[in-house]
């Protein structure tokens, strides 16, 4: 899960990014609706957290051009501004949820979560390829009627090839599922050691993933 926050508080924003982190979700900081719409014209998002007020200008108003331009991601309003007025003007206007300052780590991922899930529509609770099968709400899988031990990148990464199965995914989209702009050390071909420890894990149970060189990975029944 890749999320974008837009928010000018940099302490507030630290402890978000580095909480999300610890479970395995990928956050970009944009403190301000100039590098909001610059994060959003270079990377596509599972879910938006929106301040209100901004050093440019209202996060209202990026939440309009978002919805004007038939987005549908999930847009959480994170703000101080906590009457029913505020509430009712953000939601009337395509926020999908609101939660005020301060607040609970752990409920802000509860919710963003609940978003994302509630956006993808998940109306199975498991995906199923052969032997493996994969539940997203807990990004946990089982090969075989046995869990799989994975990582917190194994499991994002197995996410966005099961996702697509069938389908070649390049690298480059299998990084940016992976990364947030801050991780710009980490070279792209971080991938291929995650590839090599989900096919090892796979090893023998007719799941594979195969590599079309020039294209990307996909993931399926070996033939």
């Amino acid at each position: 899960m890749r999320i974008l926050m837009v928010e000018d508080a940099g302490d507030l924003a630290e402890g978000v990014m580095d909480h999300l982190a610890r479970s395995g979700i990928v956050c970009d900081l944009a403190p301000t609706l100039s590098d909001a719409r610059d994060c959003r014209a270079v990377q596509r998002y599972d879910a938006m957290i929106l301040d209100i007020n901004l050093p440019d200008g209202s996060g209202l108003a990026l939440l309009r051009e978002v919805r004007a331009e038939a987005d549908r991601v999930p847009v959480l309003m994170l703000t101080a501004l906590s009457s029913v007025e505020d509430r009712i003007a953000a939601l009337d206007q395509g926020a999908d949820d609101y939660l005020g300052k301060p607040f609970d780590q752990r409920e802000l991922e509860a919710r963003l979560r609940a978003l994302v899930r509630r956006e993808a529509d998940r109306k199975e609770e498991t995906i199923t390829l052969g032997p493996l099968s994969y539940a997203p709400r807990d990004r946990s899988a089982r090969l075989g009627g046995q869990q799989l031990d994975l990582t917190r990148r194994e499991a994002a990464l197995l996410d966005m090839l099961i996702r697509h199965s069938g389908r070649y995914l390049s690298k480059a989209r299998l990084y940016d599922s992976l990364y947030g702009f801050e991780d710009a050390d980490v070279g792209v071909n971080a991938i291929e050691l995650y590839i090599a420890r989900l096919r090892k894990k796979f090893t023998g149970s007719g799941v594979g993933i195969s590599t079309r060189r020039g294209v990307g990975y996909r993931i399926g029944l070996d033939d």
